[in-house]
């Protein structure tokens, strides 16, 4: 047992209101000042403890890591404001679409290529769903397939670099936010890979569920090589300079970020797309997800510091230490809890939650360097899956968005159903693999 009974409580309380429907960041920060009240009338620890607060909130401001956040939402926003999806959409769609499961399989080339390029979950499913969803329904598609392969797809940015969860993962976990990218790159090719596998399966065992665009759609583009050249090289670019900066030791994270948001801004402005307005939403978009990340770990922040004065830290750690099979038990018990979250939370509130209690458990079981940045991978692939799992999965909630009417929600969870179930398998493939994501670390 914790040192004090109110350290258990605390967590009872925390995700009781979480699970009731209150804002994470202003419960986080709630729970966190009525225990340290009880606590202080208890006499578990005194105001001086509490003082410390807002030393740990300067703290978070002057994060370097963090400031790369912004950075890439910005990236990300002004290439969405841009029109890069529908771009690549079109001419990637046409460019598959004379085989079976064409279409879907572009819309997994294109996730893949927005997830490097963008990381943003909500603007990837949104444009695929606006652009490529009425196409596919267009020329027959099943619609559990054209749904699923979308939200599937979307999800990318969460586990290819340079990805935002990846970044606050190596805040909260301590770690190197290029070690991360670098070890997560095979981890999201290979779950990129495994959707396309699947789509090919599926066309090839059910024709009718996705068939060709007809010849006489693809020969309305002439010079079609020269199309997909011109809308692929730019992005490939910006992302070969964002990401290889880092990867060779030549920026930090943060840097290349800058770097990004620049290159962004240019690439809009040689398609004629750099307007005063794209530019006022961009930036204004970026303020709001930054405001939502901040927000959480001040609470995150307060709550963690209350939470350890009251022992509770101690009390976790040593139930996760002692589980049966040691650091196997761990790592199970992480990732189921990790998983299930995910059903009810955000990423973001499952990371400034659940991560700071189980990084000290995975240190004092001896997971270190190489082998913490797989279990970060694994955590990261893992907090993927709560865009896909009904009944509060965003990815499902931005297409059910602008999906017609004649696609329903039951739908929708139908077709997300198999890409779970791929990413779970995705899963047990980098657990019983670990090379998948060390042998990118090797020097």
């Amino acid at each position: 047992m914790p040192a004090d009974p109110l350290a258990p409580l605390m967590f009872v309380v925390l995700f009781l209101l979480i699970f009731v429907g209150y804002p994470v960041a202003f419960v986080l920060g709630g729970v966190a000042l009525i225990f340290a009240l009880l606590a202080s009338a208890g006499d578990c620890f005194g105001w001086a403890y509490l003082q410390l607060f807002p030393e740990r909130v300067f703290g978070v401001m002057a994060n370097q890591v963090l400031l790369a956040v912004p950075y890439f939402i910005f990236m990300g926003t002004m290439l969405e404001r841009s029109r890069l999806a529908e771009d690549l959409l079109r001419t990637i769609g046409l460019l598959f679409g004379g085989l079976r499961g064409g279409l879907a399989l572009a819309v997994v080339f294109v996730g893949a290529l927005l997830a490097a390029a963008t990381g943003v979950v909500g603007a990837s499913v949104v444009a695929m769903g606006l652009i490529s969803l009425p196409i596919m329904r267009r020329y027959g598609y099943r619609s559990e397939l054209a749904t699923g392969v979308i939200c599937a797809a979307g999800t990318l940015g969460q586990i290819i670099p340079p990805s935002i969860v990846l970044v606050v993962l190596a805040d909260q976990l301590g770690e190197s936010v290029g070690a991360l990218f670098l070890g997560a790159l095979l981890p999201g090719l290979l779950l990129a890979g495994l959707y396309a596998l699947y789509v090919a399966w599926l066309a090839w065992r059910h024709p009718d569920a996705a068939p060709p665009l007809p010849q006489t759609e693809r020969d309305a583009v002439p010079h079609l090589g020269r199309e997909v050249l011109k809308v692929m090289v730019p992005p490939l670019l910006l992302i070969a300079l964002v990401l290889g900066s880092i990867f060779a030791g030549i920026a930090t994270p943060t840097d290349a970020g800058a770097l990004g948001a620049v290159g962004a801004m240019l690439l809009a402005a040689a398609n004629g797309r750099l307007s005063r307005a794209n530019l006022l939403a961009t930036m204004t978009g970026t303020l709001r997800i930054t405001s939502m990340v901040v927000f959480l770990l001040v609470g995150s922040t307060a709550f963690t510091m209350v939470f350890r004065g009251l022992g509770g830290d101690l009390w976790i750690e040593g139930l996760l230490t002692n589980l049966p099979g040691g650091r196997i038990g761990l790592l199970l018990v992480a990732n189921v809890a990790v998983f299930v979250l995910g059903f009810f939370i955000d990423f973001f509130e499952i990371a400034f939650i659940v991560l700071p209690l189980i990084a000290p458990a995975a240190r004092a079981l001896g997971i270190e360097g190489a082998e913490m940045i797989w279990f970060a991978v694994l955590l990261a692939m893992n907090l993927q899956t709560s865009f896909l799992t009904p009944p509060f999965g965003f990815s499902l909630f931005y297409l059910r968005g602008v999906a017609p009417k004649e696609i329903s929600t039951a739908q929708i969870y139908r077709g997300a159903a198999p890409f779970i179930a791929i990413q779970v398998v995705a899963l047990a493939l980098v657990w019983l693999f670990p090379g998948i994501v060390t042998v990118m670390l090797e020097p």
